[in-house]
């Protein structure tokens, strides 16, 4: 994160950034932030898949532990897994 960014959680990390936006609402902060412009180009697709609750609990909780989201963590897990497995002949 570069150190010349100014920021309304004042974090010195994205986990910091994020831990403070899990427990602040935007709306209360609406007046303080910027006008930006920005392309996006979203090319991925999402499907949904059923997880048992207690996978996806224990999944949560490692990807908070991270600072990333449990769809992030899952993914890398997913491609990784998918990786080794090309490896592999059956």
């Amino acid at each position: 994160m570069k150190k010349d960014k100014s920021s309304i959680s004042k974090a010195k990390s994205y986990k910091e950034i994020g831990d403070f936006w899990d427990s602040h609402d935007l709306s209360d902060y609406w007046d303080k932030g910027k006008e930006v412009e920005m392309d996006i180009d979203i090319e991925s697709e999402i499907f949904l898949y059923a997880v048992e609750k207690s996978i996806s609990e224990k999944l949560q909780e490692i990807a908070h532990k991270r600072g990333i989201s449990a769809d992030t963590l899952l993914n890398l897990w997913l491609q990784e897994k998918i990786s080794y497995t090309k490896k592999i002949t059956f």
